[in-house]
């Protein structure tokens, strides 16, 4: 860690107690059934400043489209990563890279999955290392710490930012229980992972803590193997009956035998499955920290204020190739020279939102209003080295990036009606960025830009079980430094906006539940290279046009059976100017689709699911043929559409022990993950086998 890093951390623990009194959060202290017939408050660990509302019925508090995926979700899928959660939620396109989503990859309602338009939190928290400066995918939560997702799309993301035009992507951290409780499993590639998760409160429950660690790691697929460590600490207490507090503490460190090369073409015909990039490696470790506060002020009205600290290092150490070798051998052939993109991110940020019950020309109302402020800094080196030095040499560029950006939001729900409800709000984003290049004599640019996001929603209860919904918002995601400040020169750029239009219905009928939505967001402002000043290099010319829809459909059938099934479907998802006008955006495929058959009785629970990817190109140009050859120059291409199919299952021996499974492609499908330098092949069938026990 940095001196800077531990002088802010310092910092935040010693503003912690003055800050805490200043805030709070939204939901009152739950009560819990103790063995012993008492009962007892329970106090949240870390209070999220939630994408959802504060009851079960919250997603029809929301103008635009959640889905809710609980800790039984997760269990059932048995995932490796985030990204085997995200693929099965409507909307949403992963672009797989290797098994465990080391690195954020996914793509809403036809954005790019190769780009990042979508805001990713954890317990509220922006843990994306650079939304501002950059290189926004380098951290990526892992499953085994996570309880539950929360995925909003559409107005009610107006409330955060920046970066939602897309939608919201919020995990939620495990709040360890009383007691100890340990699980296990193994499975191909040499895999094996152990967690524990332990955690107590005193007798009167008024205060709490705990711990969630787990040690991983494999050979990979593709001896892409890993070795990672993630450990996350939290507690709670009440101050009062109106106040508590909440923490967390985590450290996560990876080390994975990755790289951006992919198999070249006649090895990928040929079923290759070696690591075409042996000695490259992608080094991660994360430090952060969070404190919470609610205070509920009575008269329906509550504060509550978050504050966040995060320290994330990324090493990235790739072998030179030779390009002419390569082409002759059919494969990546690798020089002794070796090149370190070294960088490290620090973040911290307060955010404080006031919800309270009001009228607004006679009607009843719940309003918010909220505040954030947050400074990003990152330090980027390139390490020349050689096979020889590992991992030591000459930096022959460092750059230091920086923002600090200001936001405020306010928002109304307005109900007009019993059945109607009409929000209306609005959020603003100030930022500025500064660019230091120390290797050219410390030169450096600054630039500064302000984005005003109105939005409006709407709900309609047709009746007790049907819902129609819907809005328009404008979203913006912010022209990184490396972008606003290309050449240490402001290139004058506004954040890349979008106007989204949603509208939908959900509700439920007998055995059914089910949620159709149609959206249409017109992307008009996006960076491209090229401008009409011979003194700068970059733009705000590019538009696209992304128009879809979206189901959703849940039948119980009885007897333990059910069934859950849903459809992306984005028939535009084009260039709408530029050298690219008209073709299709770069992985955004027309179909995605997913089916689960489900059986869940007494103690048995098991699962068959399908996951099916249309057809989808690799790069804006639309070429068709894959590159053949290491100077392809484009590493674009038309990807086939694809299914694979998982089989998951549990057994619960007794209230302590129970034992789990899972067959991962089932068929061993072979398809085309991704592409970037060479083809990115998806995993082969695996197998895993599991158990938890509590204590």
């Amino acid at each position: 860690m940095h001196a800077r890093s531990k002088l802010s951390l310092g910092i935040l623990l010693a503003l912690t107690p003055l800050a805490l009194p200043l805030s709070a959060t939204a939901e009152q202290s739950a009560e819990a059934e103790q063995p012993n017939g008492e009962r007892r408050v329970v106090m949240p660990a870390i209070e999220v400043i939630s994408v959802t509302g504060r009851h079960a019925a919250h997603r029809y508090d929301e103008t635009g489209s959640v889905v809710i995926i609980s800790s039984e979700d997760i269990e059932r899928v048995q995932p490796l990563s985030t990204e085997d959660i995200l693929r099965r939620v409507p909307g949403i396109n992963v672009k797989s890279e290797e098994e465990t989503g080391i690195v954020a990859n996914f793509g809403i309602r036809g954005l790019s999955a190769s780009e990042s338009k979508s805001l990713v939190l954890e317990d509220g928290v922006p843990v994306a290392p650079g939304l501002f400066i950059g290189n926004d995918r380098y951290f990526n939560p892992r499953i085994q710490r996570i309880s539950g997702v929360e995925i909003l799309k559409g107005s009610s993301s107006l409330r955060y930012g920046p970066s939602t035009i897309g939608g919201v992507v919020n995990y939620q951290t495990i709040t360890p229980d009383d007691g100890v409780k340990l699980s296990g499993r193994v499975g191909s590639f040499n895999m094996r992972e152990m967690t524990v998760e332990a955690g107590n409160s005193t007798r009167s429950g008024d205060a709490f803590g705990g711990v969630v660690a787990t040690h991983s790691r494999s050979d990979g697929f593709m001896d892409k193997g890993y070795d990672m460590t993630d450990i996350m600490f939290k507690s709670g207490a009440a101050l009062s009956n109106s106040q508590s507090i909440g923490m967390k503490f985590s450290y996560h460190e990876n080390e994975a035998n990755i790289s951006y090369r992919g198999l070249l073409l006649d090895d990928y015909r040929a079923g290759a499955t070696y690591n075409p990039a042996p000695d490259d490696y992608y080094l991660t470790d994360r430090v952060a920290f969070d404190a919470n506060h609610e205070w509920l002020l009575g008269n329906n009205m509550t504060l509550k204020t978050i504050i966040y600290w995060s320290d994330v290092s990324r090493d990235y150490w790739r072998y030179n190739v030779d390009t002419a070798a390569s082409n002759q051998a059919g494969r990546w052939v690798y020089t002794d020279d070796l090149t370190g993109n070294n960088r490290s991110f620090e973040r911290y940020g307060i955010e404080s939102r006031l919800i309270f019950d009001n009228q607004l020309l006679s009607y009843p109302a719940q309003s918010e209003v909220g505040v954030r402020f947050m400074s990003e800094e990152s330090d980027d080196t390139r390490i020349r080295a050689t096979r020889q030095a590992d991992r030591t040499g000459l930096n022959d560029r460092h750059r230091v990036d920086s923002a600090d950006s200001i936001a405020a939001h306010a928002q109304t729900r307005v109900h007009l009606t019993d059945s109607f409800a009409l929000t209306p709000g609005i959020r603003v984003e100030s930022y500025q960025q500064q660019q230091v290049i120390l290797t050219q004599n410390n030169e450096s640019a600054k630039t500064s830009n302000t984005e005003y996001l109105p939005g409006v929603g709407f709900t309609f209860d047709a009746n007790s079980d049907t819902q129609f919904y819907g809005g328009v918002y404008r979203a913006f995601s912010p022209a990184t430094n490396g972008v606003a400040l290309d050449g240490l020169t402001d290139q004058n750029l506004d954040g890349e906006r979008s106007t989204n239009f949603e509208a939908g219905v959900r509700g439920n009928l007998d055995r059914f539940n089910y949620e159709v939505a149609a959206f249409y967001m017109d992307f008009s402002n996006q960076v491209v290279t090229g401008n009409t000043d011979p003194n700068l290099s970059q733009s705000n010319a590019g538009s696209t046009e992304h128009y879809g829809m979206e189901f959703l459909l849940g039948y119980d059938f009885g007897a333990g059976f059910s069934a859950d099934a849903n459809t992306t479907w984005v028939p535009k998802s084009r260039f709408m100017s530029g050298e690219f006008d008209g073709n299709r955006l770069p992985y955004a495929p027309e179909i995605v689709a997913n089916l689960a058959l489900n059986y869940n009785f007494e103690n048995l629970k098991a699962s068959l699911s399908a996951h099916h990817r249309g057809e989808q190109y690799g790069d804006p140009s639309n070429q068709v043929a894959l590159p053949e050859n290491a100077a392809g120059g484009i590493w674009g291409g038309l990807m086939p559409a694809y299914t694979v199919y998982d089989f998951t299952t549990q057994y619960a021996v007794n209230n302590q022990l129970s034992v789990f499974g899972s067959v991962k492609n089932l068929t061993d499908k072979r398809y085309i993950a991704g592409l970037r330098q060479g083809i990115y092949v998806g995993p082969e069938r695996s197998f895993e086998v599991g158990v938890r026990y509590s204590f």
